[in-house]
């Protein structure tokens, strides 16, 4: 999954960045809100974890902007040394996910992004049963009875977005987007996507047939269950 990182204070935007990339995330910055609101138009996002108080404005006005954009659910957990219970209330009711106040655990900001993973995938906890495969999202593997399958990273990420958007088609360029990163640093006319796609389906097909993995001509690809 993506994840944009609005904090101004370089340090903590550092060590979230290297945290949550050994987590298996594909992490962005920015220092402002200008830049900010930049990524957040050429992007979509699976997480934005946001500060408030930022040089050069504030974060509720990105926080505004996002829940204001039809076709945007890009979860936001508000990061601020800001205590008042008000601003607590103003950024839930504004539509943030969550609000987290400075200092905080880094394992407690990962306990709350997979919370709401589950939450906005009405999962009950962090495993999700596929035709017998199972995908675990916190360990980040995948496995059918007691075979563990041997994915890359991009192919476990890919097959994880999948499994969490089943029953609906994914485009090609979603696909990018939230297992690449920035679109606009991805060359369109590649196709390495499929390539990605092809090896993953290769190696579910070896233990299990999988004629609920469909691919839908000149758009994405689709799980069914």
């Amino acid at each position: 999954m993506n994840v944009l990182i609005v904090e101004d204070e370089k340090s903590l935007a550092l060590e979230m960045d290297e945290f949550l990339s050994k987590e298996g995330f594909i992490v962005e910055h920015a220092w402002k809100k200008s830049s900010a609101e930049e990524k957040i138009f050429v992007n979509n996002y699976d997480f934005i974890l946001l500060d408030l108080g930022l040089p050069d404005g504030d974060g509720f006005d990105i926080l505004k902007q996002l829940k204001s954009t039809k076709d945007r659910d890009d979860a936001v957990i508000i990061l601020t040394a800001r205590s008042a219970v008000d601003d607590r209330i103003k950024g839930l009711d504004e539509g943030a996910d969550d609000y987290l106040p400075k200092p905080f655990s880094l394992n407690e900001l990962l306990a709350r992004m997979h919370a709401i993973t589950r939450r906005k995938h009405k999962l009950e906890k962090n495993e999700v049963n596929i035709h017998n495969f199972l995908l675990n999202i916190q360990n980040r593997t995948v496995s059918f009875g007691d075979e563990r399958l041997n994915l890359t990273k991009k192919e476990f990420e890919i097959f994880n977005y999948l499994v969490l958007n089943k029953n609906r088609v994914v485009s090609r360029m979603s696909l990018t987007e939230h297992v690449w990163g920035d679109i606009l640093e991805v060359n369109s006319d590649s196709n390495f996507v499929d390539v990605h796609v092809k090896n993953l389906r290769k190696k579910l097909a070896g233990i299990s047939p999988i004629d609920w993995f469909e691919t839908v001509r000149s758009i994405g690809y689709r799980i069914n269950c």
